[in-house]
């Protein structure tokens, strides 16, 4: 039987390792805090990177990527693997605001870039915080022609009888907006007002048979069902098929052309979750290097460096009159003017559907 003294020492005992557990308890649970998660820029443990691209820039990447990992071992000792996700531009950029946990997302435009950055997953200012105001390489627009007998030489030849345009429709295409930007550009850049812009762009419309969803099945309309008899589309899609081996002739419009930018940004609430973004902000930075620009501009994309550019200079036609979709006054005034519902394009479809 214990005596008074006996018990109260050890309960005075019990109070002490109590007190010693709880401050414990509380550390671990400062320092779980405090650290970062385990695969942040530690050279003892790999890291893993998730790249959301859109589809035509993967044959790039599949280059970039093992140059980075090679730099990175190099520099820090530590290995990096990747994710990598290619589609639509659009359905990219709905599955990264869905839960798809990009760390870096790089899609066809800007405005895809803003929707995710809306949802709250990219912190606003995103394009200032890379070169170039993180378009990482540009392309320009198109025309594709059945054959020789097809004599389209200018932007002004769409509106031609006998001419069929195919382009996808720019509600649901990022590809076919710019195709609508630039043919309403070709008019207000030399100097003409919105409405001679308005009837110029509509002349090209009544030339347009069908309107398919995307820009992946614009081309197969045109290539594979042999419908229309002009394809407008991106120089680099032209300049890949033409290495794997189709022979369509295609023009570059050069007195007049719109600048096709292609943003890259860190995905600010994933990074911070997966610890990290330093090496996703090392990965973007590279992309803007000489070695990475190379391979972007092997495949058709117009390289922002200028050494790099140079080096190209006979694969990419100068543009006298390039101008950009800042000049037709940036994606939110574009999307209000151009494409929200009830705005210029579906009033242009509504008055050529009356017209039919």
């Amino acid at each position: 039987m214990r005596t008074q003294s006996t018990q109260h020492l050890w309960r005075s005992r019990q109070r002490f390792m109590a007190l010693v557990l709880a401050g414990v308890a509380m550390s671990s649970a400062i320092a779980a805090c405090s650290n970062p998660p385990s695969n942040t820029a530690d050279a003892d443990s790999p890291v893993k990177l998730t790249l959301v691209s859109y589809a035509v820039t993967q044959k790039a990447y599949e280059q970039i990527i093992p140059q980075f990992v090679e730099q990175w071992k190099a520099k820090t000792g530590q290995t990096v693997t990747f994710d990598q996700s290619y589609g639509g531009s659009g359905s990219q950029t709905r599955a990264v605001i869905d839960g798809l946990e990009a760390d870096v997302v790089a899609l066809a435009l800007a405005l895809d870039t803003q929707k995710i950055e809306k949802a709250g997953l990219i912190e606003p200012g995103w394009e200032q915080e890379f070169p170039n105001d993180s378009i990482v390489h540009t392309s320009v627009a198109a025309l594709v022609t059945r054959d020789e007998k097809v004599n389209v030489t200018q932007w002004s030849d769409l509106t031609k009888d006998g001419v069929k345009v195919i382009t996808a429709n720019p509600k649901t295409s990022g590809g076919a907006r710019w195709n609508y930007l630039a043919l309403w550009g070709v008019i207000t850049q030399a100097g003409g007002s919105d409405k001679d812009a308005e009837t110029f762009v509509e002349s090209v419309y009544k030339n347009v048979p069908v309107l398919p969803k995307d820009a992946r099945e614009a081309s197969d309309v045109f290539f594979k069902q042999g419908q229309g008899n002009v394809l407008i589309n991106y120089e680099n899609e032209v300049l890949l098929a033409r290495e794997q081996g189709d022979n369509h002739p295609f023009i570059i419009p050069t007195d007049y052309n719109i600048s096709i930018d292609n943003p890259v940004a860190v995905v600010d609430a994933n990074v911070d979750e997966h610890g990290t973004r330093e090496i996703a902000e090392a990965f973007v930075k590279f992309l803007f290097t000489p070695e990475a620009q190379r391979e972007f501009a092997k495949i058709g994309f117009r390289p922002i460096d200028e050494t790099v550019a140079q080096e190209f200079a006979s694969k990419y036609p100068t543009v006298e009159n390039l101008f950009t979709a800042k000049d037709l006054g940036g994606w939110d005034q574009i999307q209000a003017k151009f494409f929200e519902d009830g705005a210029a394009f579906d009033k242009m479809q509504a008055k050529l559907a009356q017209s039919k």
